[in-house]
């Protein structure tokens, strides 16, 4: 490890779920999906996953149809209700600078903060999909802009919720002698994160997020993007935790999973995803380096929405537990995982990966920091 490295949290590594609440499932695919976007199928999903050991639901925000994703339930309220349905999950609700406003935000989610024993997050999301601004009338700034707006948007919600008589003179947004009341349950606040794999993104994290969602990648690849973020964010006097996309198939024999895994491959809907991949492609393009968070992804890999399948969590249980940890020792605080079918293989994996997952971390030797 380099010294720009810490090896591994001390802390078990935590388990998030991609909420449903869009149609579509999680892949571009024709394959039988036994997955619902409807409030009652998403209620008992979080109960499962509540009682199956995940500590976390992300929310998704859309605002149009698009790639399979013909119906959109919205985030905050969608995660309101989870969070009433459950008791201990934390829900994180996905928000959009642009259509939302700070200190709108700020609001609802300190409220949602107070009825729910403050279980509620948030994830900013910077925006890849130009289609769903130009339609509801909101600007498509360029892609470094769209990241800077991000960046005000998170010292805006954060100075409304830890200070009285918030001031903030920003490009994008005004506070003025500002003071929110209630104040978010949470203490400091509730917890940011962001996602993205561009230099702005990444630069972004470094300074302001709590948590940064990386795209799934390879081990060498994941441990690269780590080690810079966190390097960055030690220089800045910060300290940021990494979550990674990952679609999981587990099932008993590796070539059952494989089999799964090729026949959504098979299965998948060619136009939709040259369409998305055109999309992403000319988001990242945008940025200096010209890359986002797709710039390597090939064909098979944008079926799975966030590059799912890269991370490898496919095959027996006892061999994604043995990924999962491996993931661990390079730094991922947290997976954010996809399932075919959601209530069944969350309640599985619950059952089957996660306690191996455990006697894994408790037969592994402390962790060391290299600094």
């Amino acid at each position: 490890m380099s010294n720009n490295n810490l090896i591994a949290s001390a802390d078990p590594i935590k388990f998030a779920y991609w909420v449903p609440n869009v149609s579509g499932g999680l892949v571009i695919s024709k394959i039988e999906q036994r997955t619902r976007w409807d409030f009652e199928y998403n209620r008992k999903l979080a109960q499962i996953a509540e009682q199956s050991g995940f500590d976390y639901a992300l929310t998704q925000t859309r605002f149009t149809a698009g790639y399979g994703a013909d119906y959109q339930h919205e985030s905050v309220a969608f995660s309101h209700a989870l969070l009433a349905a459950t008791e201990r999950l934390h829900v994180i609700a996905a928000i959009l600078p642009g259509p939302w406003h700070p200190a709108v935000l700020a609001k609802q989610i300190a409220t949602i903060d107070h009825l729910t024993a403050g279980r509620i997050a948030v994830n900013i999301v910077s925006g890849w999909f130009r289609a769903e601004f130009t339609a509801i009338g909101e600007p498509w700034l360029e892609h470094d802009e769209r990241y800077r707006r991000s960046e005000e948007f998170i010292r805006a919600l954060r100075g409304i919720w830890t200070e009285d008589n918030f001031t903030f003179k920003g490009d994008f947004y005004r506070f003025h002698d500002y003071s929110l009341k209630p104040k978010p349950l949470q203490r400091p606040a509730p917890e940011i994160f962001q996602g993205g794999s561009s230099r702005a993104a990444r630069d972004m994290a470094s300074r302001v997020s709590d948590w940064y969602f990386t795209n799934g990648n390879t081990l060498a690849g994941i441990k690269a993007q780590i080690d810079d973020i966190r390097g960055k964010a030690r220089a800045n006097g910060h300290s940021v935790r990494i979550g990674v996309n990952a679609f999981i198939i587990a099932r008993d024999s590796e070539d059952e999973a494989q089999a799964v895994l090729a026949e959504i491959i098979e299965k998948a809907d060619p136009e939709a995803v040259k369409a998305f991949g055109h999309e992403v492609t000319q988001a990242g393009k945008a940025s200096p380096e010209g890359e986002g968070n797709w710039a390597k992804s090939t064909f098979d890999d944008l079926i799975q929405y966030n590059d799912g399948f890269k991370t490898n969590l496919i095959g027996t249980p006892e061999q994604i537990a043995e990924r999962i940890v491996a993931l661990k020792s390079v730094g991922v605080d947290l997976v954010l995982s996809g399932f075919l079918h959601f209530q069944e293989e969350v309640e599985y994996f619950g059952r089957l990966v996660l306690p191996l997952v455990r006697a894994l971390e408790a037969r592994s030797p402390a962790p060391v920091s290299t600094l």
